[in-house]
């Protein structure tokens, strides 16, 4: 076992165009010297999990900053920053062209991403605040994720655009993407996600469903593919970033997976979904992960965009706050299932925070409270508790097993998810209510007598329930108080110290 430590405390410890890039001449291909990064991160060779460039694990937990950008003064961002590094998150992601008139709307500073309007003519300033927010973000331990350009700014089936980036003229989106690669060279903390609420390529064999409706009425074919664009900002931003960057991608919600349709796709590095806001609910994206996990070769893969904290529940696309908010216990259903079930990480959000209700712009969907509240919304506070968990014990043994637990799992709300490691020294089964029984299987655990613990994944406390031997199916009952509840099971023979308590390393 690696030295234990207590990560949360310590995060502050090619095509060449001649007239495009005269254009970008001049550029900072490195970081200044006293600039001192994260390092890199890199897919695990086993191929499910993530790993910074010297080997220790890293568990992705994001929080959708989309609008960090553009909406918030060099002050407010730092604000936001810390806070989320406090909470023990890991990466924000951010759109560097925002999805609502991020073209021709200035960034709190009032600086346009381009001159005239033109991608070819970046304005240097623009991208000077980009640069600056990621090597903040890394003193605080923070990676940033960025969306070089949001869906409809090449895609387009719905949004504002304007389409500037497209198939008849992928010069010009390479020349963009190896500006901004260059701009963030030799900073290891910044990921690149491509997409943005948006498919990679149209279905043809489903003309009469979302997105082909809206993709037919602005003019595209039922089969349109854009994924040649896409390929051309990996290609740009590889080659601006002197190595291979780790590239997602930011699918729309519901079933359009990237390891469906862009299982091909060389430059991607890790797999995505959003189980999103419109589909009610308890969506089962463990059962979209699960797939995910037997994809060969394996490749990590995430929930980018669970239901957020505060965000109206259904009907989509005409929220109605009259149907009620998606809260705390529905953020924490998601991102526990997702995880346990094989993800590498999961990506949290907050409705008021993505798009900074109460920074002057205007508000969206219905968000019932301005960002710097949302920002202590309880599920917000609470998502370190499942990283500390997570990293509490061996972390790249870590696999889903869903026949710890004994008969039926259930559905929906009720729906039970387990993961234990490799070696059967340690189990984590997520209970979704309080008073919940269930038959988990010891036998599934190689151990002789175990340790039971009840984790509480509001306050990131363990309770012990006692020692039990092994190799027998045994009947559980979460805590009549809750809601939702978390049992650990160790090999008292391994001596774990309590859940989340301490950080165990590899």
């Amino acid at each position: 076992m690696k030295p234990r430590f207590n990560p949360l405390a310590s995060l502050t410890i090619l095509l060449t165009l001649g007239t495009v890039l005269a254009a970008w001449a001049g550029i900072n291909e490195t970081a200044p010297p006293e600039f001192r990064s994260l390092p890199a991160l890199r897919v695990h060779p086993a191929g499910h999990y993530l790993e910074t460039a010297d080997g220790r694990p890293f568990f992705w937990l994001g929080d959708t900053g989309w609008k960090v950008i553009h909406c918030l003064s060099p002050a407010d961002a730092s604000y936001y920053l810390h806070t989320r590094a406090r909470q023990g998150f890991t990466v924000v992601q951010m759109m560097v062209l925002d999805e609502n008139d991020g073209i021709t709307e200035t960034n709190a500073l009032g600086e346009l991403p381009f001159i005239g309007g033109d991608p070819a003519r970046p304005n240097d300033r623009f991208f000077d605040r980009v640069v600056a927010l990621a090597e903040e973000a890394a003193t605080v331990g923070l990676y940033v994720a960025l969306l070089p350009a949001w869906g409809d700014q090449l895609t387009a089936p719905w949004g504002m655009g304007p389409r500037i980036f497209r198939k008849d003229n992928l010069p010009l989106v390479r020349g963009y993407a190896d500006y901004l690669g260059h701009r963030l060279r030799g900073r290891g903390n910044v990921i690149w996600i491509l997409g943005g609420d948006r498919p990679a390529k149209l279905d043809g064999a489903r003309p009469n469903e979302w997105p082909q409706i809206p993709a037919a009425a602005a003019g595209f074919p039922a089969d349109y593919d854009w994924t040649p664009v896409w390929a051309a900002f990996a290609s740009g931003l590889a080659e601006g970033q002197g190595n291979a960057p780790l590239i997602l991608y930011h699918p729309q919600a519901g079933t359009y997976r990237t390891s469906r349709f862009l299982a091909g796709a060389s430059w991607l590095s890790v797999n995505g979904m959003q189980s999103g806001h419109g589909g009610g609910h308890d969506i089962p994206v463990w059962d979209w992960v699960a797939e995910d996990w037997a994809v060969t070769p394996a490749k990590p893969t995430l929930d980018l965009e669970p239901n957020y904290e505060d965000h109206p529940y259904n009907p989509w696309p005409q929220w109605d706050p009259a149907n009620g908010y998606f809260r705390d216990h529905d953020a924490r259903k998601q991102t526990y299932r997702s995880v346990f079930a094989g993800a590498c990480g999961v990506t949290y959000g907050n409705h008021a925070v993505w798009q900074f209700a109460g920074s002057g712009a205007e508000v969206i969907n219905h968000a019932d409270r301005d960002w710097r509240s949302a920002l202590f919304s309880p599920a917000g506070r609470q998502m370190g508790y499942l990283r500390q968990l997570i990293e509490s014990r061996p972390f790249f043994a870590r696999i889903p097993d869903q026949t710890l637990v004994g008969g039926d799992a259930g559905k929906g709300g009720w729906h039970l998810q387990a993961t234990r490691d490799r070696e059967g020294t340690y189990a984590f089964i997520y209970f979704p209510a309080n008073d919940q029984p269930a038959t988990i299987d010891l036998a599934r655990l190689k151990a002789q007598q175990i340790r039971a613990w009840w984790y509480d994944p509001r306050t990131g406390i363990g309770t012990l329930i006692g020692e039990l031997p092994g190799g027998n199916p045994h009947a559980f009952r979460s805590p009549a108080q809750g809601p939702d509840w978390v049992l650990v099971l160790d090999d008292t023979a391994k001596n774990y110290p309590p859940p989340g308590l301490e950080y165990f390393g590899r």
